[in-house]
């Protein structure tokens, strides 16, 4: 299974990024109030991934986004560090869907938190991306939205109209 998709597919025109991130944690919820403790283990999606071990590793991928967007924004230019989501995910098996959905609304809510406080010069810092490049907090924002967009279509998920 792999959870590396480097760049990830692009946000579609008309979808507001921070709406994406807003209504993420809902359907998430939803999602695991909604399957029994088996179905949170058949795999779904193209990577055969179980929807355990994408809510585990969406919990993650917010910690990254955390301190990447974070990093960005104190020190604009600074080189991010790469992270090998599969070899995280090695652990799954052991965490509980549950926690990982309470980690995930969390982080995305102090995550959102900080995105408001941000001035247009912030929006603007770039960081290196070892990977894709200088990106900017507009573009990392935009790819997040876009990874959550990938992630709720592996676990059957589409969002309601209009975002």
């Amino acid at each position: 299974m792999s959870y590396h998709r480097s760049p990830h597919s692009a946000l579609p025109a008309g979808l507001d990024p921070i709406a994406v991130l807003q209504s993420t944690p809902s359907y998430l919820s939803e999602l695991v109030e909604s399957l029994g403790p088996d179905d949170l283990e058949l795999p779904s999606g193209p990577d055969l991934s179980s929807p355990r071990d994408l809510l585990a590793h969406l919990a993650d991928f917010e910690l990254v986004a955390a301190w990447r967007l974070r990093q960005t924004v104190a020190a604009p230019g600074v080189q991010l560090s790469s992270f090998e989501p599969d070899v995280w995910a090695q652990r799954y098996a052991r965490l509980d869907a549950a926690l990982a959905v309470e980690s995930f609304r969390a982080v995305r809510a102090w995550n959102l938190a900080f995105l408001t406080g941000l001035t247009l010069q912030d929006w603007l810092a770039e960081a290196y991306h070892p990977e894709r490049g200088f990106e900017s907090v507009d573009q990392m924002v935009r790819a997040l939205a876009a990874h959550d967009l990938d992630q709720l279509a592996q676990l059957g998920i589409e969002l309601a109209p209009p975002l």
